[in-house]
């Protein structure tokens, strides 16, 4: 239990420190949440069941938010139903200075892809290439916000005394983001380039790569900002390790440590460019 409370831990640290994928108002519109500095770092709380990685930052993001005075958490992970079928979720309804916000918790990673689409926010994917900022940015606005204003969702809200109309719409978004290995030192103008923890690579250009050290982190610790203290695997283990991923057409996060200490985060992808 030990160890799994101080994997949590270095989760949280790791969650706390990801910057916002921008600041105020951004992309669509959307505005993000503001929330002073956290006074702890230190996550207290035991999870007891396993949670998927959005559902662990779904916590994290509840935990940061009741160490604010300011914010009285009135309900999460809301079901909104019509004849007993979902037809949508909001995550989180709050009041910040007595004001009621809904707010919608986003936590990604995407990779700089310039084949993809004819803007920057449109040349962000996910490392499989099954998601992007683009259609999450456009989920948000057609269906995740709007579903405040729906009738099915007006039932529930009567029941907590609110009125859709008085409630802001905010959302919490931070984000990792990785470009080629080439382009490491782009500036790019529409994201927080804050965001920007690394580079991806094809395999055929791991080579250059061979006298460094490598470590696999499984998906929750894709959180957690690379440290020292792992068993890091040699070039051609690590190569071995890496093929299992690649074959099943899965693109993993690793950590890289050079001969001189210095660590990167970076993904392997399996799709050619």
């Amino acid at each position: 239990m030990y160890q799994k409370q101080k994997d949590l831990q270095l989760q949280y640290e790791g969650f706390l420190k990801t910057p916002f994928l921008w600041h105020g108002k951004g992309v669509f519109n959307l505005e993000q949440f503001p929330i002073s500095i956290t006074q702890t770092t230190s996550f207290n709380q035991e999870i007891i069941q396993k949670l998927r990685l959005g559902k662990l930052v779904e916590r994290f993001v509840s935990f940061e938010l009741n160490q604010d005075a300011s914010i009285s958490n009135l309900a999460e992970n809301i079901q909104i139903q019509q004849e007993k079928i979902t037809v949508g979720e909001l995550d989180c309804l709050l009041l910040k200075d007595k004001k009621p916000i809904h707010l919608e918790i986003i936590y990604k990673f995407y990779l700089y892809d310039a084949s993809v689409g004819n803007s920057e926010v449109e040349h962000w994917i996910g490392p499989n290439r099954r998601d992007s900022l683009i259609q999450k940015l456009t989920k948000l606005q057609e269906k995740q916000l709007p579903l405040l204003y729906s009738n099915q969702c007006k039932t529930y809200l009567d029941k907590l005394g609110l009125n859709a109309s008085k409630i802001a719409q905010k959302v919490y978004f931070k984000a990792q983001l990785f470009v080629p290995l080439q382009d490491i030192n782009k500036k790019l103008p529409v994201v927080n380039n804050e965001c920007i923890y690394g580079f991806y690579l094809y395999p055929k250009e791991l080579s250059q790569f061979s006298d460094c050290k490598f470590y696999i982190p499984i998906k929750h610790n894709w959180l957690v900002n690379p440290h020292s203290n792992i068993n890091w695997l040699t070039f051609e283990a690590f190569q071995n390790k890496l093929q299992q991923f690649l074959n099943e057409e899965n693109a993993p996060l690793c950590w890289l440590k050079k001969t001189n200490g210095e660590l990167f985060k970076f993904f392997v992808v399996w799709w050619n460019n």
